[in-house]
This record gives structure tokens, sequence and C-alpha cells, in this order.
């Protein structure tokens, strides 16, 4: 029984409590029980798409053509943009959890009601009750997502979770194989069971959903505090039993004017008149995104097919390891979100994808390319882009109030979808249809200006989010004004609150130190030889911790170097007691697993290379023989 308390205006730390939460087993469940609706959608399309012939073959227990096959498609991204708006508006409305609880049932039940279709009519309604409901997880999942998983974090979840779309379609093109297999399932039962198998998928994901909670910053905004206050406790009990860590004190407060309502008429305001800069970013890289990945993924098998000679039944080979380039980009990429940054990073993907696919059309003019040599540069460009194309639903759900989170994220998608997902599959099957190798170059280097525009919407627009508390990229609505809205630094550890003031600041001063020597070291290293040249922006642009640099951006990315020198420190100290240990022995002697992916691996890298670990011929490590005070990092080793 949920409890609804009086509206009222309130100071809280939830926000704060949330972000400050090392990685755990609750984390691992968010994303679990949360991100693997992108698997879903991915499984849904690329079935869809490899079974179609079979629907229109004689014997197929239902009488579909060639043109019903196409506005069945349609049909279902229709059903995605409509389902996304008004889902949306219901999340923001009626919680994160309510929704995400509807839309995945609705999802089972029209994909599971698909699988006995008959009738073309029957198949239509069901095609477009499924996009309703994937439509609508795309707002309900990515608020949830962003408003439960530590702000250190955020990206790299955000982007692996939205790029595990290709393991669905990975897994899809191969599932398709056995589907359509007469020896294995009669032609009117494989097409059937591929509908079917989504639904299976869809009841277990429900099952884990259940012990997700509902966000407690939606709850704090409506009136519900008491309830966030409980889920919130809740949570940091399992992460310390979990971790075997105490927590630190959160630091920042927030004052919001509760309201159980918001009007839509606030919300598109708020999202156009006071953000206008931001809304712009937001369908720039949602049209950009929409118009490349939908022109060429409908259309892949066929250029394959007609242009290069590739067998139809080799076609879902080519299609499953094409998945496989797509979720490998944010997968790899979707660190350097957190570290290097927003900006830049999707700046780069956007720009980067639209070169190599500008490269490809000049190749296919010249007539220089084999099915091979095409496909490999395909999947380089899908590689990049994957990662800049995931970046967009993050970056909408960053960049708007809370309040309109989910609304923002769904409007984003139905207008991009609709804009840029139609438009592009219709203008590049014209040009497949013509047989001009030219008239297909063309149509790669207009999605190439289209990502190419995207990129450009965020050097102009772009915000710079990263490891950023959701409640100083955009300040809630019902936010006192009065609020101070900036960003405190990370709380010490627990020995640091027991020194005494002179010890601390000593530590503080020689903790400022060290990290000036990692970036200065850093940007040596930048500059030596071949690196100088490699892509990227380096450390002459903006970097974390950067002298000179004002502002959030630089105040949080002095939180980022300060909480990199903290896991450095306990890697060494652990060490000197622990010496020597196997990395996997040191990672649980420090905890290493709570402090999310792959940051106690930089950790300890860092540690060898500024020479506070050394690492043995049998893969071990131990401190080193001799770590004088002030010692200098070693700029020179990688």
């Amino acid at each position: 029984m949920t409890t609804t308390s009086e509206p009222r205006t309130v100071t809280t730390r939830l926000p704060a409590r949330l972000d400050r939460l090392p990685w755990s087993r609750f984390h691992w469940r968010i994303v679990i029980g949360l991100g693997t609706v992108w698997i879903l959608d991915g499984l849904e399309v690329t079935i869809v798409g490899a079974v179609a012939s079979r629907m229109t073959e004689p014997g197929s227990g239902i009488s579909l053509t060639t043109a019903d096959i196409g506005s069945a498609a349609a049909i279902y991204v229709a059903g995605a943009c409509i389902g996304a708006l008004l889902f949306g508006r219901l999340t923001d409305r009626f919680g994160r959890k309510k929704l995400f609880m509807v839309t995945l049932g609705i999802y089972i039940l029209a994909t599971v009601a698909t699988a006995f279709a008959q009738e073309t009519w029957y198949f239509f309604l069901f095609r477009f009750l499924t996009g309703m409901g994937i439509g609508g997880e795309y707002a309900a999942i990515n608020s949830a997502i962003d408003e439960l998983i530590p702000a250190r974090n955020r990206g790299q979840v955000d982007l692996a979770i939205n790029g595990s779309y290709w393991v669905g379609a990975a897994i899809g093109s191969l599932a398709a194989l056995a589907f359509l297999d007469t020896s294995l399932f009669a032609a009117d039962l494989g097409w059937r069971l591929a509908f079917g198998i989504g639904g299976i998928l869809g009841l277990g994901i429900m099952l884990v959903r259940r012990h997700v909670p509902e966000s407690p910053r939606w709850l704090f905004i409506h009136g519900r505090e008491k309830e966030a206050e409980r889920i919130v406790d809740e949570i940091e009990a399992e992460v310390r039993r979990g971790t075997g860590q105490e927590l630190p004190e959160p630091n920042e407060a927030i004052t919001v004017r509760q309201r159980e309502a918001i009007p839509f008429r606030e919300i598109a305001r708020t999202a156009f008149q006071r953000y206008p800069r931001r809304a712009i970013l937001g369908l720039a890289l949602f049209v950009g995104q929409a118009f490349l990945y939908n022109a060429i993924v409908f259309d892949l098998g066929t250029m394959l097919s007609n242009y290069f000679g590739v067998a139809s039944g080799s076609v879902p080979y080519f299609m499953a390891i094409f998945a496989g380039a797509n979720f490998l980009g944010p997968l790899l990429l979707g660190r350097l979100f957190d570290t290097v940054g927003r900006k830049p990073m999707i700046t780069g993907t956007y720009i980067g994808s639209a070169a190599v696919a500008v490269v490809l059309a000049i190749l296919l003019i010249n007539g220089s390319l084999t099915a091979w040599w095409f496909f490999v540069l395909v999947a380089v460009t899908f590689f990049v882009a994957s990662a800049g194309a995931s970046s967009a639903y993050l970056t909408v759900s960053e960049v708007f109030p809370m309040e309109t989170r989910a609304l923002s994220i769904s409007l984003f998608f139905a207008v991009g979808t609709a804009a840029g997902g139609i438009t592009g599959p219709v203008l590049f099957g014209q040009f497949i249809h013509s047989g001009n190798a030219d008239l297909v170059a063309l149509g790669f280097i207009i999605g190439a200006a289209a990502m190419a525009l995207g990129g450009l919407a965020e050097v102009f627009f772009g915000v710079r989010a990263e490891q950023q508390s959701l409640e100083n990229i955009a300040k809630p609505l019902t936010a006192e004004e009065a609020e101070a809205d900036y960003l405190h630094q990370p709380s010490p550890q627990a020995e640091r609150e027991r020194m005494r003031p002179e010890e601390r600041r000593r530590a503080d001063s020689e903790r400022a130190e060290r990290i000036a020597r990692r970036n200065a070291s850093r940007r040596t290293y930048e500059r030596e030889g071949l690196r100088r040249y490699r892509p990227g922006t380096g450390s002459s642009f903006y970097s974390p911790g950067m002298v000179g640099t004002t502002g959030p951006a630089s105040r949080t990315s002095a939180m980022a170097d300060q909480s990199l020198d903290d896991e450095i420190e306990q890697v060494a100290h652990a060490l000197e007691d622990h010496s020597p240990s196997r990395e996997d022995a040191l990672e649980r002697a420090v905890g290493g697993r709570s402090w999310g992916p792959g940051r106690f691996r930089k950790a300890l890298h860092e540690a060898v290379r500024e020479s506070r670990a050394e690492q043995l011929p049998d893969g071990s490590y131990r401190a080193p023989r001799q770590t004088p005070a002030g010692t200098q990092p070693h700029g020179g080793e990688r």
C-alpha cells in the first residue's frame, strides 16, 4: 500500500543518495529488468523482416502480399510513435513503474496474439498494438534507468542498454534460419513460433521487473516523499549487504514544491521556450540517426543481393555480423561518454560515421567494392553510428527537467522516427529499385549529411552532462528558485573524516598535487610521437580537471579526478598489505566491483603507470620495492 502525502515544499537529499551509491547487484537488476526490452525490439523487428517472405507464400496460413508486409512495417512504426507519445505523457503523470509494467504487458499480449493471425486486418491490428507497447517502453524505461543509475555510470550504462537492441537483432537473424526450415517446422507454423518467442522472453523480463522499485525522484516530486525515503532506505540497506561498505554521507540537497500533476502545456512550454537550444539538439540527433538507420537497415539485405550477388539464404549471416558491430559500438565506446565527455564523443560518433559513409559512397561510385569490402565499410559506419544513435536517447533523457523526461523522450523519438524513419526507407528504396549504383551512393551521402547535421548540432547546442546529477543538468520545474544550483565535491573517505583539520588540509594538498601531475603527464604522453595525430579531442581541449575551466563542467571533472585518485590510493594501500596479489583477489580486497564497470581496472593500470604498483611476470601485482614520496608518474608507459 503506497502512502500519498499532502503536496508541500520539501528539502531532500534523495538524488544525492542515489548518485553516491557504489555499483551493486541492485544496479545489475535494473539493467537486466529494464534494459533487456531493447533486445525484444531488435528480435521483433529482425524476425518479422526475416519471416515476412514466408507469410506471402501459399500454405503459410495467412494471405499477405509483399505490399501488405510493407504496410505492416509502417503500421508497426506508427504504433511505436503513437505509443511513445501516449505512454510518455502517462509515465510522467502516473509514474515509471506502473507504465513500464503496462507497456510490457501490452507488448506480450499483442505479439503473442499476432502468432494466431489468419486475416490481414487482424495482423495489422496487432502489429500496431505491438508497436505501441514498444514505443511506450522507450519513454518509461529510459526515464527509470537514468533516474536509478548513479551519475558516474549513467552514460556508459545507458548506451550499452540502448545498444542491446542489436543483440536481439543478431538472435533474430539466426533464429529465423531455424523457423524457416520446413524440415523443422511446417510452413504455417514456423513464422507463428517466431512471434511467440518474443512473448516468452517478455514474460521472463516481467518477473524480474516486479522487483524493480518506482523512481524515488518521481515519488518525492509528486508528494510521496515518505514512500521515496522508504525505497531509498531499502536500496541502501541492500547495497550495504552486497558490498560490505558503509556509504558516505550525501552532500547535495534540493528543495522542491511538490505537485501531484503538472499540466501538459507547462511541460511543452518548458521544452520549447525555456530550453529551445536543447529542443533543436534533440530533434537533430533523433532525425539524423533515424534517417540513416531506417534507410540502411531495412534495405541492407536487398543491396547485398541486388548489387553484390549475395544469395538470400546467406543474408541472415551478414545481418548477424552487422548486428554484432552495432552492439560493440556503444559497448566499447560507451565509457568514453562518461570520461572524455558527452560533447566530444557525440560529435565524434555522428560526424565520424558520416565520414566513413561518404568514403563508402565514393568507392561505390567508382565500382571498386566487393561484397565483403562493402559490408566491412557498412559495419564500420554503424559501429561508430550506433554509439551516437544510443546517445540520442541519453541526451534527451538528461537535458530536460525530470517532470518532462518521459514525454521528452517520447516526443523526440516520435518526431525523429516519423521524419527520418519514414522518409529514409522510402527514398532509399526508390534508389535501390532504380538499379543505379550511383543513386545508391547518393542515398549514403544523404544519410551522412543527416548524421553530420546532428554532430554539428551537438557542437553548438550540446550539454556537458557527464557525471553530473540529473538535477544539476536540468533543474526540476518544482525546485525552489532560491535553491543553490551548484555541484559539491564528493564526500571524503571515512578515515579522512577522522583527521584533524591540519591533517586534512595536508592530505587535500597532496591529492591536488597528485592529480595535477597525473593530468600533466597525460597531456605530455598524448603529445609524444604519433599519438598526437590520433583522432579525438585530446587534452588540449576541455579535459576533466583542466586548470582554468570554470562552471559545473569543471567541478564535475574535478569530482571524477578525485574519485580516480581515491581509487588509486585504495589499490596502492591494499598492495602494501597484500603483496603479491592476483587482479581478482585485489579487486575483492578493495571492493572494486562496487565502483562500477571498468573503474577498478582503470585505477589499477594508473597505479602501475605511476609506479604505485608493479606487475610481475606471472600477472600478479605487488607494491613497488621503493615508493618515495612525490614519485613522478611515468608518462611514457601506458
